[in-house]
């Protein structure tokens, strides 16, 4: 078990040197103390670090200590000036070499010269397929940043998934089961005392949370009612609805199994069993459930098994998805210590009114979560204090989001409000001109306080923040993707120095935005507004690579510490150190590549061999990502499209994020002073508003856009929603006759 491992100090120091782990030992690290061997458990330290909802988003806590940043990855050695000659398309392609070897309808010509490249078709089921025909067929391969992505998301899901399943799953049981055992013994003392209501709650809690891991679990006659009430509506799952533990609303439909959950009987009691323990939030304001938070804090402070087991399974998440948004053990345990002594018992919490008002008007004073996931009455605060035994995670995008949603910021115009975010809100953000005028166009602007809010967000973030961007592999994805913002001008190849280029990019960020999100829609909390051959002679074949050398760099830098931190934890097999070793190397050798076309400069023989070979390269993860599952393997069976819901409008509706089919990008580029078509796959990205009530799992998905039969046997051929309308200026649907 994990736990065992942990308890070795060393491993346990250099955990918290990477996480951090409670920001209670963040504050501590930040005012100069050591972290000795010796210290077992952060939550002796004192007090809370938490930002304030206020704060700018760049000075967030967010996950506590960075991770271990490879300072080469922004150095100088990787900023090329690109020099790139320019060169011309003919409006009829008449110069372009090897324009025999493709189809091109006059639309897609005349974009193909006016921007350089055109983006149409499916390039197959999954992202390798164009390239392996490119190799088959003697075609010149466009390495995109797109394919590089997609192929960590395909392997960073499978080292989540089966972490989950080896280590967390027992893990998560094993401290239910504890966690039950001690709620149970405070009830039986307290049981008649003030704090017997908040005892029994927890009763249930933790019985409702142990019940969603193991049927068998028992239930106490006093919660019976209260625990079959809670289990039926998270069964159903069919809408918002109070929570008779919390009294609060609380929205049901979050525990459909999504993701990579979906189907394995195992992983669905994971995924139900953390986001109980995840979204279940004791008010800091009412008195008794507040004293319920502080019988919890109590119980984990006082069994190190069960702090060790509570630990581990935070450590490891906050590794992959960031550090909590929301107050638990590591704030309160410090608090629960000044009002009532370092060695107070169960036994002096009864009558001590006095220790219990101090308690109480220290956790009024802690931080705010900076993200409301809660379903809150209008003119409500956007976000409630209180207390999470495993809350989900802050995350930089939902942040965003928060600020630019009601009721942060108001209606517009004609009294609408802005309920759903966009996910341009994102990019827009962390700077990108081009979303923000795209947001603009369709009307964000007219909502009062939007373009106010987003000012700031722009500001914040603009400043250089590594602690931010290096707090967790989910924070360090985002980062990878940023420099995709960067609007490209001269000196870099004529086809990205467009809109439509940057159109493109944006595209791309949506689509690995929406797999990232895909991939931890467990832990990232969730915003909520206010309710060949045959040829004689073999052509010219020689392809060319994306030329983003900082997305390249910083990838490397991603692998680099997704290796290095599962390597710490004891969780990396030899097989997935050496896969992972190897997709660093494949994104060193695109690095060393784009530096070279920037430069101008003519590749290496080989590396134009590593280009035409790239499709086997990347189809080797997509395989060994799927190998274990059983069954057929092919990419019908494992496409690469997906589904993830980011936002919900309490009022009944969700803000859907998906990919299809990979799309065909053809680029006009310029290989050894000849200049021909190269084809790569790309991201083909979808946004819409659905029901609640229906959560989108990927199977649904992919029965709504065809890729499966439905439950019929048949296909749907008529999608029925749209991608959105910024990304049609560079696509082009082939016309036949």
């Amino acid at each position: 078990m994990i736990k065992r491992r942990i308890k070795q100090s060393i491993v346990f120091v250099l955990i918290m040197c990477i996480l951090g782990g409670c920001t209670a030992q963040k504050q501590m690290e930040q005012k100069g103390a050591s972290v000795s061997e010796e210290q077992s458990t952060p939550i002796e330290q004192s007090t809370d670090t938490s930002v304030d909802a206020g704060e700018s988003v760049s000075q967030s806590n967010a996950g506590g200590r960075p991770l271990l940043v490879n300072a080469a990855s922004e150095s100088d050695e990787n900023y090329v000036i690109p020099s790139v000659e320019p060169y011309t398309i003919e409006p009829d392609l008449s110069n372009v070499e090897n324009l025999w070897q493709f189809y091109i309808q006059d639309e897609m010509a005349e974009k193909l010269s006016q921007n350089g490249f055109v983006v149409c078709g499916d390039a197959g089921r999954e992202f390798f397929e164009i390239y392996e025909m490119n190799r088959y067929e003697l075609r010149p391969s466009f390495i995109t940043v797109d394919s590089l992505m997609h192929t960590y998301h395909l392997y960073f899901s499978y080292l989540l998934k089966n972490i989950e399943k080896d280590y967390l799953l027992e893990d998560i049981t094993s401290l239910s089961r504890l966690m039950l055992t001690h709620s149970i013994e405070q009830y039986d003392k307290l049981k008649g005392s003030e704090w017997e209501s908040a005892a029994a709650r927890n009763v249930a809690f933790f019985t409702v949370g142990t019940k969603l891991l193991d049927d068998n679990t028992g239930i106490k006659d006093y919660v019976a009612e209260i625990v079959g009430n809670e289990l039926n509506s998270i069964k159903q799952a069919e809408g918002v609805k109070e929570s008779e533990i919390t009294g609060a609303f609380e929205d049901y439909t979050q525990y459909i199994p999504r993701g990579y959950y979906e189907g394995d009987e195992k992983l669905e009691k994971y995924f139900r069993a953390m986001m109980w323990y995840g979204r279940i939030h004791f008010k800091q304001e009412a008195e008794d459930m507040d004293r319920s938070a502080l019988l919890i804090a109590k119980a984990l402070d006082d069994d190190s098994e069960a702090y060790e087991l509570w630990e581990s399974i935070y450590a490891v998440t906050s590794f992959f998805a960031g550090a909590s948004d929301d107050l638990g053990v590591c704030e309160y345990a410090p608090v629960i210590c000044k009002a009532y002594g370092e060695d107070a018992t169960i036994d002096n919490l009864i009558g001590n009114e006095a220790a219990f008002n101090e308690f109480h008007g220290m956790t009024a004073a802690l931080s705010a979560p900076q993200i409301n996931s809660i379903p809150i009455e209008d003119g409500d605060d956007n976000v409630i204090l209180g207390f999470r035994f495993m809350g989900q995670r802050f995350t930089i995008d939902a942040s965003i989001m928060q600020r630019l949603t009601y009721s942060d910021v108001e209606e517009n115009s004609e009294g609408g409000r802005r309920m759903l975010p966009d996910v341009l809100d994102v990019p827009a953000a962390l700077g990108s001109d081009l979303a923000l005028a795209i947001l603009e166009e369709e009307g964000a602007a007219d909502y009062e306080g939007y373009s106010e809010n987003m000012e700031k967000l722009r500001k914040s973030l603009s400043e250089e923040n590594s602690t931010l961007w290096s707090a967790s592999l989910y924070a360090n994805w985002l980062n990878t993707l940023r420099p995709l913002l960067t609007v490209k001008g001269e000196g870099y190849p004529v086809f990205m120095q467009s809109d439509e280029w940057s159109k493109k990019n944006l595209e791309c960020f949506a689509g690995s935005f929406t797999e990232l999100k895909h991939d931890t829609i467990l832990y990232a909390k969730q915003v909520i507004a206010e309710m060949g051959g045959g040829y004689d002679e073999e052509p010219d074949y020689r392809g060319y690579v994306e030329p983003e050398p900082l997305v390249y760099a910083r990838f490397v830098n991603l692998t680099d510490l997704t290796r290095q931190g599962l390597k710490e934890y004891g969780m990396l097999s030899s097989d997935a150190e050496e896969n992972l070793s190897r997709l660093s190397q494949i994104a060193g050798q695109l690095l060393e590549i784009s530096q070279k076309e920037l430069r101008d400069e003519v590749l290496t023989d080989d590396e134009y061999e590593f280009i035409a070979a790239y499709g086997g390269n990347i189809e080797h993860f997509w395989y060994e990502s799927i190998k274990d599952d059983g069954g057929e393997i092919s990419a019908q069976t494992y496409p690469a499209a997906v589904v993830a819901d980011i936002a919900t409008d309490p009022n009944g509706q969700v803000l859907e994020v998906a990919t299809d089919d990979p799309s065909i990008i053809y680029v006009v580029v310029k290989v050894d002073g000849k200049i021909k078509i190269a084809t790569g796959s790309v991201y083909s990205f979808y946004q819409f508003a659905w029901p609640l009530e229906d959560r989108l799992t990927d199977t649904k998905w992919r029965q709504m856009i065809g890729i499966l039969p439905d439950d019929d046997g048949n296909y749907n051929y008529d999608t029925p929603v749209e991608r959105p309308d910024w990304t049609d200026s560079y696509r082009y649907q082939y016309e036949w006759e």
